[in-house]
Order: structure tokens, then sequence, then C-alpha cells
């Protein structure tokens, strides 16, 4: 395989990881004449930023003098601002940290009133920070409730609407509990780009006079892989298909698009697929998943590579964003022994990937659109080459340290 498709594929991740940095999105939606008079005429600002994006929108909203609460998830790098308190929070699974940081995302809303103003960054990953039960219901009750729908392989926005449904925060419910008026920005990681559904809407509560705004999203994402896909002279196009639905499945559906590929062609999809695990699950994700199903469809096809990865630099239970495959894949895995339909069935892909090579490593992000995914096939074929497990460049394009 040609070295330089893999190139071109973590080229392309980069580009689309740059389309969503969150600092830049949020300056950008600062900079709107109606969201900067809004808060010129506030009394007092309140920031408060939750996700796993919040301390790259905090860093850009946070001024001298306004009062601030961050929720990220544990492991992330902690904002270093005067007057901000920095709360660290269980993802994915909420546990009594989630509650306590609802509990004090209540308190800071309750203290600000009519006059003031109240900037709230939202991202991805905000359902597991934020979690406080409704009356009558136990975070162990909402837990199993949530936990049996993801095992299900229900998408997003319907695990989502549950969440909100046995909460006393989302759905609008702790935007509710202020008199001051709302701004919030969001950093979409769900189809559609509602913000009502990003991580479960707390502060959307619609009403009169608050502004939201979506700021980034997988699409915006994929318009930046685009530009930089016909930078490398590829000819892109977007696939009429989001990437969703059980994650090897949509796996071969990219595969066989890639398969039909022309000299010097890319396709590029973006969204979030799902994994209906069993009961003792190995070491992997859905990206993971979709790669190497994907590889099982391209085995043998000379010239064309995938990328599968996750836009926050952690696909499931693995230590990587997602994986490389190529039409040489399936060879290696067969000279070692390795075989990749039970390394499905038993979603343990993360172990493949590292006997096999192309495991696609980047450490954390610090945004969240869901996932992307390329295919490629190349203008040249080298013989005998294949992946190793790729780190990409931790500087400037894809580990941010907030």
């Amino acid at each position: 395989m040609n070295p330089s498709a893999f190139d071109d594929l973590r080229s392309l991740y980069r580009a689309a990881l740059a389309a969503v940095e969150p600092g830049r999105a949020v300056g950008a939606a600062l900079a709107d004449p109606i969201v900067s008079k809004r808060l010129a005429s506030a009394r007092r600002i309140g920031l408060f930023a939750v996700g796993k994006a919040a301390a790259g929108m905090f860093a850009a909203a946070w001024k001298p003098g306004r009062t601030s609460l961050v929720v990220l998830p544990r492991g992330y790098p902690r904002p270093r601002r005067p007057g901000v308190s920095v709360l660290f929070s269980a993802h994915p699974e909420p546990d009594s940290s989630s509650m306590r940081a609802a509990r004090a995302a209540l308190d800071f809303f309750s203290g600000f009133g009519r006059e003031d103003l109240i900037l709230c960054l939202v991202s991805g990953g905000a359902s597991s920070l934020l979690c406080l039960p409704r009356p009558g219901v136990t975070l162990g009750r909402k837990k199993r409730a949530v936990a049996r729908l993801v095992r299900a392989g229900a998408p997003i926005d319907r695990v989502n609407r549950l969440r909100t449904s046995l909460s006393a925060v989302k759905g609008g419910k702790l935007g509710r509990s202020t008199a001051a008026g709302l701004i919030t920005l969001v950093l979409s990681d769900v189809p559609g780009d509602r913000p009502a559904l990003v991580g479960s809407g707390p502060t959307i509560r619609r009403r009169r006079g608050d502004l939201t705004r979506v700021v980034a999203s997988n699409r915006i994402g994929l318009e930046g892989a685009l530009r930089k896909a016909r930078r490398l002279r590829l000819r892109p196009r977007l696939l009429s298909r989001r990437l969703d639905g059980e994650a090897r499945l949509a796996g071969r559906r990219l595969a066989t698009e890639t398969a039909r590929l022309h000299r010097g062609e890319a396709v590029l999809a973006g969204g979030e697929t799902t994994v209906s695990l069993g009961r003792k699950p190995g070491k992997g994700g859905r990206n993971l998943e979709v790669a190497l199903a994907a590889a099982t469809v391209l085995d043998g096809i000379p010239d064309v590579a995938v990328l599968a990865a996750g836009s926050d630099g952690k696909d499931g239970s693995s230590r990587a964003a997602g994986a490389l495959v190529d039409g040489r894949t399936i060879g290696r895995a067969r000279n070692r022994g390795l075989d990749a339909a039970e390394a499905l069935s038993r979603h343990d892909t993360e172990a493949f990937f590292v006997r096999v090579g192309g495991l696609f490593v980047t450490g954390l992000t610090g945004t969240n659109v869901c996932d992307w995914a390329f295919g490629v096939r190349v203008f040249e074929h080298v013989a005998g080459t294949g992946p190793k497990n790729l780190h990409p460049p931790q500087s400037r394009t894809v580990r941010r340290e907030k």
C-alpha cells in the first residue's frame, strides 16, 4: 500500500479537527453583533461551561470579572484563570461526582438575577457530567435504564431523551433555575445539531429573549476535510448517508463506497454509529469496529485505505481514536493467526489492531462532534508496505492542552 494514503487520511482528520476547534468557534460567535450587544447590556455576566470541549470554549469566553463554573470529565486539563471554579465529573457513566456537579450548577445559576446574563457553553459529554435524578428516581435506577438503552444500540438522541425524562437538570431545567438571561453556545455531537439534544439541553429553556447558537458541528468538520482533500489534489465527495446504525454495517457500507473509487478520489462521512454489546465485551470502540468491518470488505483490493476515528480522541474503552485499514489488513491478520470476525463478535478490536497495525492514537483532542470516516484510492501502489500503529503529531493539530 502506498504510504501516502495514510498520510492523506491523517491530514483529512487533522483538517476536520481544526475546523471545529472550540476556541475559534466560540470566538467567532462572540463577535456576532447580536451576541456582543446582549453581553454588553448585562449588569453582571456569569460563565458556565460543561462538556468535553468545556476548557477550550471557556478559554475563548473568559474575561476578568466574570464569575465562572467549568465542569469537565476526569483526566482533562484544568483551565487556569482567576475566579473560576472547576469541577471534574464522571464520563461516560455518571456517579456521585456528577450529582455534586449538578447541584453546584443549580447553586451557580440561582445566584444571578433578572438584569444579569449567563453565557452557557455546552458540548457533548454534559449528560453524564451533570446528573441529578428527579425526585423519586435514584441514580442507580436511572443508570440501569440508560444502560439498557445503550446496550441495545439506541442512537444518542433517543438515549438523551430518556436521560431528560429522569432528570432534575436536563431539558432546560437547569436554565429555569435562574431569572437571568441566557446565551447558550453549543458544540454539537448529535444528528441534526438540535441544541436541546446536546448534553440533553440543560440550558435550553425556550424563554423569550434567550439566544442559542450552534458554533461547531460534525458537518463543519467535514467541510474542513473537504477543503483539505482538494488541496491534496483529491476529488472528494460526501456520502449522502450519515454514518449511523450498527458500526460493523456502517463499516461495510463505507468500504463498498471506497472500493468503487477511481484513483485520486475520496469519500467522506460523519456521524455516530452504535455497538450492541454482549455480556462480557472486550476492549474497543465503535470506530475500531467500523474500520475492521471495512477491512473485511477491502481484503485484497490494492490502493485503497480507510480511516474511522472519533473527534474527541477516545473510542469507547480503547486508548485510540480509531483505526486505519487497507486492502492488506486482513491478509496480515491471517498471517498472525487472527480472525477479524471473532474480534468483531467479541467487541475486542483494540487487541486485534495492536497486533496487525493501524491503531490511530491521538490523545484527547479537547473537542467532541461525533466521528468521521474517510476512504481514499491512491494513484500508485507500493508493494509490501502497511500501516504501523500510528501516533499522529501531538502538537499543533491533534492534541490540544487546555
